[in-house]
């Protein structure tokens, strides 16, 4: 399909800079099997879903992976920022560089306090260029590895807040929290699956008290899954490589769960990219543990999840293009119209909808 198919105009003034107070009081738009449409609140969630119904949270945790140093070329220096997005190993990471024009493979970066005194390594993570991609995208080795490079990172970097929220105001303490789901607790993405940041303990408890099951997966966000579509047609858009895992057990009853007549609802679509890819072609999710680059655009099937969960995405977004793959273009061009006419919040701090296929005829 051709890619401004879909676009669409958001009003400024609809993209939210702070998430609602508490996570659960976000507004909810509905989407129903018959293409109707209503107003709650994320707090109805339990009240919408069936016993036996499993919701499936992303528990990757955000890391500080955004920081900001300078290329060392003999006595010339210019100021680099790197947003890391993909960890290659234990002392490798793939990155964003900005701007990428000032750093060539094998040179090095010096990120961290005193970065630009040569004499002073107090306090200062270095990295070598090992390769160059497109887009301003590198591969950096640094000079630490593992727990010593994690430690590094969490003490130089900063949260890499997405560019519509830093654009509009600084990043400030609030951030570090706000910018976490509940579930977090692996360390590896660097943007949030923000679905999940609507989530409270007392939500998963009114969730679990109706018997709707809670079950976690891993996919570590990386950036490029939020970059810009700059090909004309969905067919020639390539994704980036994200890592994810889905235990054995976690597999096991998810399968049971829809065997005895459960659904299963991803809450965001990293929880769904991840399920699918571990689906196979009967729908039964197996354990998988390594990297995805699964694009779903309209025309692909379904096989693990029988709803959704999500926040409203950009215009010509990957994300926009997974909505409609579950619901249709015109549905979800009809839903974010209301959306925007009512008033709904939309990106990582906005509101939410919770979405489910259209019924098959009879």
């Amino acid at each position: 399909m051709r890619v401004d198919a879909f676009d669409f105009d958001l009003p400024r003034d609809r993209i939210a800079l702070r998430p609602a107070r508490p996570r659960d009081s976000a507004r909810l738009l509905t989407l129903g099997p018959d293409g109707a449409l209503a107003d709650r609140v994320v707090r109805d969630l339990p009240d919408l879903l069936r016993d036996g119904d499993v919701l499936v949270v992303n528990d990757t945790r955000v890391i500080p992976a955004r920081l900001s140093g300078v290329r060392v070329r003999g006595e010339g220096i210019a100021r680099v920022e790197a947003t890391l997005h993909k960890r290659e190993g234990d002392d490798l990471w793939r990155a964003f560089l900005k701007p990428a024009k000032r750093v060539l493979a094998g040179e090095r970066i010096r990120f961290g306090d005193g970065a630009e005194s040569q004499a002073c390594l107090l306090g200062a993570l270095d990295a070598v260029v090992e390769e160059r991609g497109d887009g301003g995208e590198a591969l950096l080795r640094f000079a630490f590895a593992g727990a010593a490079l994690d430690e590094a990172i969490s003490r130089l970097g900063a949260v890499p807040l997405p560019p519509y929220i830093e654009g509009a105001r600084p990043v400030d303490e609030a951030d570090l929290a706000d910018y976490q789901t509940m579930f977090a607790a692996e360390p590896g993405a660097v943007a949030a699956p923000t679905a999940g940041l609507h989530f409270t303990p007392a939500l998963e408890a009114a969730c679990r008290a109706r018997g709707i099951g809670i079950e976690r997966l891993t996919l570590h966000v990386g950036t490029g899954t939020f970059l810009p579509v700059k090909a004309e047609d969905t067919d020639d858009h390539v994704m980036h490589a994200e890592w994810g895992e889905i235990d054995a057990g976690t597999a096991e009853r998810l399968n049971a769960a829809r065997a005895g007549g459960g659904r299963i609802v991803a809450v965001g679509t990293t929880s769904a990219r991840l399920l699918e890819s571990a689906a196979d072609g009967e729908g039964r999710v197996r354990a998988f543990s390594g990297d995805t680059s699964i694009f779903i655009a309209p025309g692909r099937r379904f096989r693990a999840i029988d709803a959704l969960m999500t926040n409203f995405h950009l215009p010509r977004s990957t994300l926009f293009m997974l909505v409609c793959a579950l619901c249709g273009v015109e549905a979800m061009r009809r839903a974010y119209a209301h959306a925007i006419a009512s008033g709904y919040r939309f990106y990582s701090y906005g509101d939410a909808c919770l979405l489910f296929p259209p019924a098959p005829p009879r």
